[in-house]
């Protein structure tokens, strides 16, 4: 009897799955990532990086500041655990050239899967803390694997939102939050607090050396792309879920609307902060 080959496909639901996150990578690194230079290179500026720079970017997202980094003459390797992101980080050095003369890499996974590239002599957490329930949380373990890469004093570079009242967009974040209740789940989104950098400094063992404040207006040239930035950072990912992407979509438009200026370009003036801290 002739056997009978069986072939597996991938479910509707996950190819769904895929493509929205293949979508969301896309935008983040063609509309949101860009938002955030400023602060890149307010801390490059400050920490001197250079070619003498061992660089390690934790949860890296599509490479921006890896690149920025690079262009710096640093020797960048990034992690991140969202497979789409690091596709596009790796196309996105590769493009520069980097890769080809082996001081760029970006893992798929954690810090402990880039220990084979150690030691470094500056870590980089760019992805802002603050603004989302439990969100400092997520960096505890992250930093846990991280922190045995470097030597003593290495600067380990947390980053997080400004004071509410000086970020714009806080605002419109809130449509988060309440999607997110009226779907009678917990809500995701909370203001940024004051000292959420030095709290997950103190719990990591890390010692503050310094902070400064970055000003990183979000600017899109229509409304359609502020749109499709916003929802790529994650913020709402629990609103959709809660209700449905058009309805998430549709009231993001309308608190967007405010802040879309007569020529159809959308501008929220933001800060961002930077705490410098170091390995005892």
């Amino acid at each position: 009897m002739t056997p009978t080959l069986v072939q597996h496909h991938p479910s509707a639901a996950s190819a769904r799955t895929g493509t929205r996150a293949h979508a969301r990578a896309r935008d983040w690194a063609e509309i949101q990532e860009r938002m955030l230079v400023p602060l890149y290179e307010a801390v490059y500026e400050r920490l001197e990086v250079g070619p003498a720079t061992r660089l390690l970017g934790l949860d890296c997202g599509a490479g921006l500041a890896l690149l920025v980094a690079a262009s710096r003459g640093a020797r960048v390797t990034g992690v991140d655990s969202q497979p789409a992101l690091v596709t596009h980080a790796r196309q996105r050095l590769h493009d520069d050239g980097a890769p080809g003369d082996g001081t760029a890499s970006v893992l798929c996974g954690s810090p402990a899967d880039a220990a084979d590239e150690a030691p470094y002599n500056l870590v980089t957490a760019f992805s802002p803390i603050g603004c989302a329930a439990r969100e400092t949380d997520w960096i505890g373990p992250v930093l846990e694997e991280a922190v045995p890469l470097v030597g003593r004093g290495t600067p380990v570079v947390l980053t997080g939102w400004g004071p509410p009242e000086r970020c714009t967009t806080t605002g419109v974040l809130r449509v988060a939050s309440r999607l997110t209740e009226s779907g009678r789940n917990p809500g995701t989104w909370r203001p940024a607090l004051r000292d959420d950098l030095e709290d997950v400094a103190a719990r990591a063992g890390l010692k503050p050396d310094g902070s400064g404040r970055v000003a990183c207006p979000f600017g899109y040239g229509d409304m359609d792309s502020a749109v499709r930035g916003l929802m790529s950072t994650g913020f709402f990912d629990a609103a959709v879920r809660a209700t449905d992407p058009a309805q998430v979509e549709k009231e993001l438009a309308e608190a967007l609307h405010p802040h879309q200026r007569a020529d159809g370009t959308v501008w929220m003036p933001n800060v961002f902060r930077y705490l410098i801290t170091r390995k005892p």
